[in-house]
């Protein structure tokens, strides 16, 4: 198993897998850019992230998908694993967002974030349909912090 920095040349390559995390592409093309990306591989590609700097020492967890048949292996906690131990040399916080889901809040904290606030009517103000999830509309971002 090897995790594998995407060259911005090559991140294209991912979107398919990306919108399994964000279900928009124009949501993805804000930070696809501007953030690294990385791939867990063992033999192919099993996960992938990107990571956005939103300020001095401040890193975001932008995108994080583990492939669907590769679920509940693993993957996406040694992805996130590396990612703190990448980011700590530089930065001192880890944030991630996502929706009011019991089960992805309950992964994020077992991989060592704790709640630290909610952007209202976030899913509803930044997307162009109704985003939902366990057949509940998403409508608040939930964000979560590690420290690193």
């Amino acid at each position: 198993m090897e995790i594998v920095k995407i060259s911005d040349s090559d991140k294209t390559k991912y979107m398919e897998l990306l919108l399994i995390a964000d279900e928009q592409v124009s949501m993805i093309e804000k930070y696809l850019y501007r953030g690294d990306m990385f791939a867990l591989c063992d033999d192919d590609v099993k996960a992938i992230c990107i990571v956005t700097q939103e300020q001095t020492g401040v890193y975001e967890i932008k995108n994080i998908v583990t492939v669907p048949e590769y679920q509940r292996k693993g993957y996406g906690q040694h992805l996130i694993s590396f990612i703190a131990d990448y980011y700590k040399k530089s930065g001192n916080e880890l944030y991630v967002g996502t929706g009011d889901n019991p089960m992805i809040l309950h992964f994020y904290e077992k991989c060592g974030f704790e709640k630290s606030h909610i952007v209202k009517n976030f899913f509803i103000d930044n997307y162009d349909h109704p985003m939902y999830e366990n057949g509940q509309q998403l409508v608040d971002m939930i964000y979560l912090k590690r420290h690193l």
